[in-house]
């Protein structure tokens, strides 16, 4: 008998917006309002991906696109983020972070700033009703300029105390080098977020330390080809910078041909921190649970090692200390428990 998953408490740090939301929902909202969904993202769902070339990439995007258009109304973007929280609580999380560019939702609802405060508003409201702390990262998108991503840190700065935790940086490495956002992320640095950049994902160990190097970055979104450098990897372990690896998402979209080769293991008795995330649920299907249940049933983690996977993941989040404090005291608990509890 083994514990459940969905009783460890956690933190679910690499989710995006739009992509948390659930295949019915998105459903139901484009025939409300009127959006013809291709069949990978209606009947034919989960989609078939592959983005390790230009034009699977642009595939993947352009279903995102469409997902995205469904969220036309403040009542839409509250039921996304209520929906989000729940499924955090049945997953056992108490903190989510998620992640958001508001630029991409800014025509619709007045703005940039209109927009953040929404979210943030959702945010709060979905928190109120489901008791998981929710925390919103500001994300630029790097196939953008430099000075777009500069507007968001200094928006992501205003926030800053006000449910805003963490700034990052996605969409394709092949397309947009960490290092030229700098400037951006040092603005974000300085009002006390986070550093999140996406790396390591489609690009190599070079990617990876661009984040480092240049973005002070205290998490790497993926970062899952780091293990092709040997030294980075020691240097991610020395420095305590956290992986949110998402080993669903990394076979959907065809970073290794099966989740076996995904380098959980390696990664995690190299002593590097990692943060099991889901990416984007609604393109890829699995959740959170389903991403523990994988270091379970491929990689053979033990309960222990569930537990300090959980761990990992609470201490390199952006949530309030006294939530950090909660949360690993009910690992323990889970941990002390006997097996066949519940």
């Amino acid at each position: 008998m083994a514990r459940p998953i969905s009783r460890l408490p956690k933190a679910h740090l690499h989710q995006h917006f739009t992509g948390s939301m659930r295949h019915a929902t998105l459903v139901d909202l484009a025939q409300r309002y009127g959006v013809h969904l291709p069949h990978a993202l209606a009947t034919d769902w989960p989609p078939r991906l592959r983005a390790t070339d230009e034009r699977g990439w642009f595939r993947f995007q352009r279903l995102y696109d469409i997902a995205r258009s469904v969220l036309r109304t403040p009542e839409a973007m509250y039921r996304l983020l209520s929906e989000a929280a729940e499924e955090e609580r049945s997953a056992g999380s108490g903190w989510l972070e998620i992640q958001v560019d508001p630029s991409g939702y800014a025509a619709r609802f007045d703005g940039l700033t209109s927009t953040l405060e929404l979210i943030l508003d959702a945010a709060r409201a979905a928190e109120h009703e489901s008791g998981v702390g929710i925390g919103i990262m500001v994300a630029a998108n790097r196939t953008k300029h430099p000075l777009d991503a500069k507007a968001l840190a200094r928006l992501a700065a205003k926030y800053a105390d006000r449910g805003v935790v963490s700034f990052g940086l996605n969409n394709d490495e092949r397309r947009g080098r960490a290092l030229e956002f700098e400037g951006a992320f040092r603005i974000a640095r300085r009002a006390g977020l986070l550093s999140a950049p996406h790396g390591g994902e489609l690009q190599g160990p070079r990617s990876v330390r661009e984040c480092l190097e240049e973005l002070a970055a205290d998490r790497v979104g993926h970062g899952v080809r780091a293990t092709e450098d040997p030294y980075l990897l020691e240097h991610i372990a020395t420095q305590g910078v956290t992986l949110e690896l998402c080993p669903s998402s990394n076979v959907a979209l065809g970073v290794f041909d099966e989740v076996e080769r995904v380098p959980l293991r390696r990664l995690f008795e190299a002593g590097v921190p990692v943060a099991l995330g889901t990416d984007d649920p609604l393109l890829f299907g699995p959740r959170l649970v389903e991403q523990y249940r994988i270091a379970r049933e491929v990689f053979g983690f033990t309960d222990p090692e569930l537990a300090e996977l959980a761990r990992m993941s609470i201490r390199g989040s952006g949530a309030p200390e006294a939530l950090k404090k909660e949360l690993l005291a009910g690992v323990d608990a889970w941990l002390a428990a006997p097996p066949d509890a519940g």
